[in-house]
């Protein structure tokens, strides 16, 4: 594939690494400077990129990478809400009030997972990738992408069952060592 055609190939993959830089970070701000990030280190390297099927599965590796190497070297904090995607709720009244407080407890439940639950359902839930992708481009096996999964969903479903019922306590999700015990 010729440089024009993979520039044009990263223009229409910006939604998806926006969405999973907003994932990754939490914050819009930081998203953008995230994938800025991202596609300036894939330009820079793009006689490396091998495979240009799977094309998604490489800048989203180079985009995991660059956010570890930030968080590393800037011990980043999260400083706003996911809420910039309130106008996708429906059109009545009634409808779209209570589309938005459902999409405001989703978003809340989901910012309370682990980044590891996080990102693993982000990947296979939303952008949809094999468990087999998600595994390899967060370099874990394809069984931990499996058991993050079912404990993402199951806590994100705990949480939603929580704030249905009235009931509000915190939740908190099980830490990494919790096996270890």
């Amino acid at each position: 594939m010729a440089i024009p055609d993979i520039r044009r190939e990263f223009v229409s993959l910006l939604p998806r690494l926006r969405r999973f830089a907003l994932v990754l970070t939490g914050s819009v701000d930081q998203a953008d400077d995230l994938v800025q990030g991202t596609l300036l280190r894939a330009l820079d390297r793009i006689d490396q990129c091998r495979d240009s099927g799977h094309l998604d599965r490489w800048l989203f590796s180079i985009q995991k990478t660059v956010w570890l190497n930030t968080l590393r070297t800037a011990a980043l904090k999260r400083t706003e809400p996911l809420d910039d995607y309130d106008e996708m709720a429906a059109s009545d009244g009634v409808r779209s009030l209570e589309a938005s407080v459902t999409l405001s407890q989703v978003r809340a439940a989901f910012e309370r997972l682990s980044p590891d639950h996080r990102q693993v359902l982000f990947l296979v839930c939303v952008e949809g990738y094999s468990y087999s992708a998600a595994a390899e481009f967060l370099g874990v096996p394809i069984g931990t992408v499996m058991s993050r999964l079912a404990r993402g969903r199951a806590a994100l479903m705990a949480m939603m069952s929580i704030a249905e019922s009235g009931n509000v306590r915190p939740f908190r999700a099980r830490s990494p060592d919790a096996n270890a015990r």
